[in-house]
């Protein structure tokens, strides 16, 4: 019984550090993953989201000077409508 304590006093917060430590990864590849190349810009911009459902999301999304409106859902994309994006809109500011 003592052995049990033990091994269990000695691996439980050595257990909670490995699952700290990949957290910890797995948010910093991600964010080096999302983030643009050195000189680059991005063509693509996720304006902005809104949930509908659990499963459908309605999306604005910015692509060469348009402004798309998708609807996703466990079945894919559908555009639903495209205007061009306003001249005036400085999206680096909001993010």
């Amino acid at each position: 019984m003592i052995w049990y304590v033990i091994k269990l006093v000695v691996l439980l917060p050595l257990i909670g550090a490995m699952i700290w430590g990949s957290l910890r990864l797995s948010q910093r590849l991600q964010a080096r993953m999302g983030a643009p190349v050195a000189g680059r810009t991005r063509s693509v911009r996720v304006v902005e989201t809104c949930m509908l459902s659990p499963t459908q999301r309605l999306a604005v999304i910015e692509f060469h000077g348009r402004e798309i409106l998708v609807a996703s859902n466990r079945h894919g994309l559908t555009r639903l409508a495209e205007v061009a994006a306003p001249a005036d809109a400085h999206w680096d500011e909001v993010q």
